[in-house]
């Protein structure tokens, strides 16, 4: 089962970069506070650093869609770290040297040259300004970024100099120079995918000791975060579907005494790595579903991790904003559970498609649900997309809400539509 991937088709490079330029869509009139009723319900949204270069994604769009009042946190991702486990900036033009234009900017206020902090740091500082409810944490690895965990993770002088260099670069905001994103970040989210796994990047260091290294390090960054001022202090971890994977890196009991509160992977169960057509994000395991028992389902994940020691009330469930595809597909049974030539065409990767691409299919393709394991579908009679439109995202809503789970967290805000249609299903659900 993959997991979710840094898309790098999606970035320019060199004077692209720095000709990128975007038309912010027309501010949306509504604007809910993050108190409106349901207000424990936790609202996590990845946003994707380099979404500034091709998909034309700022910060300025999470305002004019109505993302941002809706959230109450959001995931900067990712920093990096080094070989030697300190942490880094993956892309500095984008983190904090990138001037955006007036039309651009969270305010409405041009950069300027000379600026001490510029790129979409300094346009999540502003965000929070115009949103003081919001926390924004800064996401540590990905898919991409998690080849040097194991070394920062190895000994008790490794882990320490990692969480000090995180801490220093990212909470007290010396990644642009000293102190320059000082206020921008009040947590850290560990995306170390995987400990003690073959599963992630072909190139990730991994070693067996990594499980109860992963438990030593997460100790060793509440040691050091609850030495800061209280609203510094949050923890947060992306944690994996597969029971493999958590059985071979996660010592579930202890990790989570140290999370604030972690965010299961409730997606990419099926894939188009996979030869067969299935679902990507049901909420429970179908009786048809052709996949060893139990399957992979949103269920079963829960299960997994509670039953391995995890509270439900620290766990949120991810949810996709995205697709996942197959072409080649037999016209039997819908598409469902059919054999297919490979994944289908995507916009930035084979196999994937956002949703606010998947919607505009709808009409070519016919939608499909299945109403007890609780997912859709969409084929055309060749091609297949497993998809979350705004009633599978209602659904999982009211699923996280009866599981009495701390919320939902999001991959990634911008495969959402220009006017947040996937999010504000999400909240209004949740809200009530």
């Amino acid at each position: 089962m993959s997991a979710r991937k840094w898309r790098t088709a999606a970035l320019l490079t060199g004077a692209a970069v720095a000709a990128a330029v975007v038309t912010a869509p027309a501010a949306q009139a509504h604007q809910p506070d993050h108190g409106h009723g349901g207000a424990d319900a936790k609202v996590i949204g990845y946003f994707t650093q380099w979404g500034i270069y091709a998909r034309n994604f700022t910060i300025r769009n999470l305002v004019d869609s109505g993302t941002a009042a809706r959230l109450t946190h959001l995931n900067y991702a990712f920093g990096f770290l080094d070989e030697k486990g300190s942490c880094v900036s993956a892309d500095a033009w984008a983190d904090y040297q990138k001037p955006f234009a007036a039309e651009q900017s969270v305010d409405g206020v041009a950069d300027v040259e000379g600026q001490p902090l510029s790129g979409n740091l300094n346009q999540l500082r502003k965000l929070k300004k115009k949103y003081p409810k919001l926390k924004v944490y800064i996401s540590l690895g990905g898919w991409s970024g998690s080849k040097y965990f194991s070394n920062a993770a190895l000994t008790p002088e490794s882990r320490k100099a990692h969480v000090t260099s995180c801490i220093n670069q990212w909470i007290k905001g010396d990644i642009a120079g000293p102190g320059a994103a000082a206020g921008v970040f009040d947590g850290i989210d560990v995306d170390w995918e995987w400990p003690n796994s073959k599963a992630g990047e072909p190139n990730n260091i991994s070693r067996p000791e990594d499980k109860v290294n992963y438990t030593a390090l997460l100790k060793e960054y509440r040691t050091q975060l609850d030495r800061l001022p209280r609203g510094k202090r949050d923890l947060t971890a992306y944690l994996p579907a597969n029971t493999r994977e958590i059985d071979s890196g996660f010592e579930v009991a202890k990790v989570m005494r140290y999370l604030t509160f972690g965010n299961l992977q409730g997606y990419d169960y099926h894939g188009g790595w996979d030869p067969t057509t299935n679902q990507q994000s049901a909420l429970r395991t179908a009786k048809g579903d052709p996949t060893p028992a139990p399957g992979y389902s949103s269920q079963v994940v829960i299960d997994a991790w509670v039953k391995r020691g995890a509270p439900k009330d620290k766990l949120t469930l991810g949810v996709p904003f995205f697709g996942r595809g197959w072409t080649g597909v037999a016209n039997v049974n819908n598409g469902l559970y059919q054999k297919a030539t490979g994944p289908a065409p995507g916009t930035w990767e084979a196999g994937g498609e956002d949703y606010k691409v998947l919607k505009t299919k709808v009409g070519a393709y016919k939608v499909y649900r299945d109403e007890k394991a609780g997912h859709a579908w969409l084929f055309d009679g060749t091609t297949f997309w497993t998809y979350d439109d705004p009633t599978e995202i209602r659904r999982k809503a009211r699923y996280i809400e009866k599981q009495g789970l701390a919320g939902a967290m999001i991959w990634s805000l911008d495969a959402d539509t220009s006017d947040g249609e996937l999010i504000k299903a999400l909240y209004d659900e949740l809200s009530c």
